[in-house]
């Protein structure tokens, strides 16, 4: 098979197969960064868990995590205004997670304090009571603290009352079952021993 190519012809143009493919590159391009609309509903939820945070005094039960979260929330905000809808997007994402952080670590911070009021509260009520009435405070102790765990590591020992005394074994072999004294104990042995 022989191919055979001719020449372009005088007057004709050269162009090449790249230039002409250049507008429709271009167009893509430019198609490419549209197609990513502006993350608003990200960043009103970011927002909103933000707020949500604040109220639930995160800035002094989680400051950490709120400080990354408001951080984030404007590193998204720079990302709008320079039209970098796909960072911006990301960074909502973060800062709403690292506000909802912030959220529930303030909130067992805030469970934690009142739990912590109430057992100060329950001491101071319980010496007034012993205070007051002595008599009661010596015929019941009343545990200032609950008693701690047991340990689930080792089973505990049985007591002595369920172990017995080793069997003595002449041979320092097995040790065998003693059998209940019967009429004929030859008879046992020709039925066989479970």
């Amino acid at each position: 098979m022989v191919h055979s190519f001719s020449r372009p012809e005088a007057g004709a143009p050269r162009s090449c197969g790249w230039t002409r493919s250049l507008p429709l590159v271009a167009l893509m391009m430019l198609g490419g960064c549209a197609s990513v609309p502006p993350p608003d509903a990200a960043m009103s939820a970011a927002q909103t868990q933000l707020q949500a945070a604040r109220d639930a005094d995160a800035a002094d039960y989680a400051p950490v995590d709120l400080t990354f979260a408001q951080n984030k929330f404007q590193q998204a905000q720079a990302a709008m205004t320079s039209r970098k809808y796909a960072d911006a997007a990301d960074l909502a994402t973060e800062a709403q997670a690292d506000a909802e952080l912030a959220t529930a670590k303030a909130r067992l911070g805030d469970v934690r304090a009142r739990i912590q009021t109430k057992t100060d509260e329950n001491a101071r009520l319980r010496k007034a009571m012993e205070q007051a009435h002595p008599e009661l405070s010596s015929r019941s102790q009343m545990p200032a603290t609950l008693p701690a765990a047991a340990p689930t590591g080792d089973m505990p020992a049985p007591s002595a009352s369920v172990l017995s005394a080793p069997m003595p074994s002449g041979d320092g072999g097995f040790q065998t079952v003693p059998q209940p004294a019967t009429s004929s104990s030859a008879g046992n042995a020709q039925e066989g021993q479970p």
